[in-house]
């Protein structure tokens, strides 16, 4: 890549919020550069094995290494979650759904006596193959979506089999979804508006759902396989 080129992805990075090795893509997969290091990202993933992942209550996890991502090959594998707590963050990750493929990733989730799934108190960024499964024809299930609260302005998601580039930004009660450098989510988070739209969906019936700006990262098992790679995460 040519100084130019360099200087034109590092703009396009900045104004999509991504760090430069999401958009111009690091030397090897599932690494940081020493910029990102000095800007506080920490892999989450790291290439070769579950380190840092466990079942969601439970220990480890059924899903598997392929071709540098972490991947669900097939239902029962579980859903995963980190090992560490997250307030505030930034989160990067790649993601490639299955023909008619449903994931998803969540934030916040707990792990309380009286839940039973992620969902339950975690807020979801839609993984989707929009084409071929049936949610993509609810707009508030499309790929990049707030789950069933937030639709994005456009379907900013590409083809089956090809990798999406996704952002979450969680910082001063305010919550962001990108997409492929497209913003499919913004709102804040926790107060009335919040609260209204939680009331008009289903989690109206989940008295934990985003009760705390805190908690684990969690990748969906909706039965469907979806690979991941280069996740990564700074503290904010």
């Amino acid at each position: 890549m040519n100084r130019r080129s360099l200087l034109l992805t590092a703009t396009a990075a900045a104004v999509a919020g991504l760090p430069l090795a999401a958009c111009a893509g690091a030397p090897q997969p599932n690494t940081l550069t020493e910029a990102e290091k000095a800007a506080g990202w920490k892999l989450l993933f790291n290439g070769s094995d579950t380190t840092g992942w466990r079942r969601f209550k439970g220990t480890t996890p059924g899903w598997v290494i392929e071709d540098g991502a972490l991947a669900l090959k097939a239902a029962g594998g579980g859903d995963i979650v980190t090992e560490e707590e997250f307030g505030e963050f930034e989160l990067v990750y790649d993601w490639k759904i299955s023909p008619k493929g449903n994931s998803g990733v969540m934030y916040f989730v707990r792990e309380l006596d009286d839940t039973s799934a992620p969902y339950q108190t975690g807020p979801e960024m839609q993984v989707l193959d929009n084409a071929g499964h049936s949610d993509g024809k609810i707009p508030s299930h499309t790929a990049g979506a707030l789950y069933d609260l937030i639709v994005p302005p456009t379907d900013a998601s590409k083809p089956v089999g090809e990798w999406n580039t996704a952002r979450i930004l969680f910082s001063n009660n305010h919550i962001e979804h990108w997409l492929n450098g497209v913003k499919t989510a913004d709102t804040p988070y926790g107060d009335d508006t919040w609260k209204a739209m939680i009331a008009k969906s289903k989690f109206s019936a989940m008295p934990h759902f985003a009760g705390m700006p805190s908690g684990r990262i969690c990748l969906q098992d909706h039965g469907d396989p979806v690979w991941y790679r280069n996740i990564k995460i700074r503290k904010l």
